[in-house]
């Protein structure tokens, strides 16, 4: 017998729906707040072995056509998913690794290649060219690098500027583990530009065109590093020489790991690794004023609600995501930041057991498809696919314009309105409509789904209105 459970949402697009949605605060086993489930790979599916495991994650969107990429780092390669179909992603290849196993591996992409380094010895950096995921025929298939650069040999992490065709190479063994330049422009001929030790080993880092409050050094090439012990502010500019702007470090700094800027560039959210375990207190965010360039400030302190040890965050518009380690995905609120005031306003534990400051679940996360498909890398659990709940949903809709429920033994969707029925459709996670209904502007109507399978569906009444509906 079919169960029916119905969430109200708004079209937005129909692709974007759920196939495990949060409900009761878990999606599958896993626990969750205002975000659903869409797929998971495991670290096997995604060509691993038993003892492999996950780090980092990026994402493609193919130009041609729009379809979106998962770029996640394993021990052992790189794996290449389309995540297209969220419900149904492809594991496409991989490429493996340019010398020996590591943990740790990072990747950015540019011009429509992908820049891979990792701290395995004598790695340098691989590029590989994205647009050879368009034709691949049987997946998965083993890739080849198509061009490599071997100006340094391990590396912590990889940077890049896409304004400008420049990459960071961080946390090498060249310029004292600072900023080891290359020019990208020319992804197939990568060729060093200089560096930066004076500030010694960086660990990870942003680099924009700065736009930002401090009008001095807007046009500008800034390069913000987080480096262990301190935040640096460099301009880089000119590549041949690097100009040291600002130093920051904040009360007990213990391993000053990542950060990224706000959309307006006034704000640099920093992780810092170590201080959960350290001190004992919860997640940790610090939260850097970033208005005068050469006199960053603190402005607040944001504490989530779990001990777990914060690794990647990204800032997407308002929300800033973080790969919170035991305690998964974190969405936090920074619409008010100006004011001092973040907020956690959803999240998505991939490592349900616990929330402890221990080195497991999520590693990183990529937000930035335009589909709001977000993607997570799990040490142990591998890619996971999600959405926002909200994303469709609707606070506005008004229950008792239409009642909506099932007559389990004739396994009928009955609808009945306050106000006239005009159509009613019903449309798969594709997007196909599987039913119609005309209404005739009565006030009640009928709809057989004896035939559909168990998933999600939508009902959308007088093209307006929708439910989303599971069926199990």
């Amino acid at each position: 017998m079919k169960q029916l459970f119905f969430t109200l949402t708004l079209i937005f697009c129909i692709q974007v729906f759920s196939q495990t949605p949060c409900s009761g605060g878990f999606a599958s086993s896993f626990p969750c707040n205002e975000i659903d489930l869409y797929s998971n790979l495991t670290i096997t599916q995604l060509g691993g072995t038993a003892t492999a495991e996950g780090n980092d994650i990026w994402g493609w969107t193919d130009p041609l056509d729009n379809k979106e990429y998962a770029i996640i780092g394993l021990t052992s390669h790189t794996a290449f998913v389309d995540i297209t179909n969220p419900t149904t992603p492809i594991y496409l290849g991989k490429l493996p690794t340019a010398t020996v196993n590591s943990i740790w591996r990072d990747i950015k992409v540019y011009n429509n290649y992908a820049f891979i380094v990792s701290e395995a010895s004598n790695h340098g950096m691989q590029v590989f060219d994205l647009t050879k995921l368009r034709n691949v025929v049987s997946p998965p298939v083993n890739f080849t690098q198509d061009a490599y650069y071997n100006g340094f040999g391990r590396c912590h992490n990889i940077v890049i500027n896409e304004a400008t065709g420049f990459a960071y190479a961080v946390g090498t063994l060249t310029f004292s583990g600072g900023p080891h330049f290359i020019n990208i422009q020319d992804p197939l001929n990568p060729t060093a530009a200089g560096g930066y030790s004076a500030e010694a080993y960086t660990h990870d880092a942003q680099v924009v065109i700065y736009n930002g409050p401090d009008t001095e050094h807007n046009g500008k090439e800034i390069f913000f590093g987080a480096n262990e012990n301190q935040v640096v502010v460099v301009d880089v500019s000119n590549k041949a020489n690097p100009i040291l702007l600002s130093t920051f470090t904040y009360t007990n700094a213990d391993y000053v790991h990542q950060g990224w800027l706000t959309d307006d560039q006034k704000y640099f959210i920093l992780g810092d690794e170590t201080d959960e375990s350290t001190y004992g207190f919860n997640t940790k965010s610090v939260i850097i004023d970033m208005s005068n360039l050469d006199n960053p400030v603190l402005k607040t302190n944001y504490f989530g609600p779990t001990n777990a040890i914060d690794h990647n965050g990204y800032v997407d518009g308002n929300d800033f995501y973080l790969a919170n380690y035991r305690a998964g995905l974190r969405i936090i609120d920074i619409a008010d930041i100006d004011n001092g005031n973040l907020n956690e306003v959803a999240f998505f534990d991939t490592y349900p057991t616990s929330n402890t400051a221990n080195y497991n679940g999520a590693w990183s996360v990529y937000p930035y498809f335009a589909s709001g498909s977000i993607i997570v890398s799990d040490i142990e659990r591998g890619l996971f696919v999600l959405k926002k709940s909200n994303t469709l949903s609707s606070n506005t809709f008004n229950e008792n314009e239409f009642r909506v429920y099932v007559d389990n033994k004739s396994n009928l969707l009955k609808i009945e309105a306050s106000n006239e029925i005009d159509e009613v459709c019903m449309y798969n996670i594709l997007g196909s409509q599987v039913k119609n209904g005309n209404g005739n502007k009565l006030l009640t109507l009928d709809l057989d789904i004896s035939d559909l399978n168990s998933g999600v569906y939508i009902v959308k009444i007088n093209n307006a209105t929708t439910k989303k509906i599971v069926i199990n």
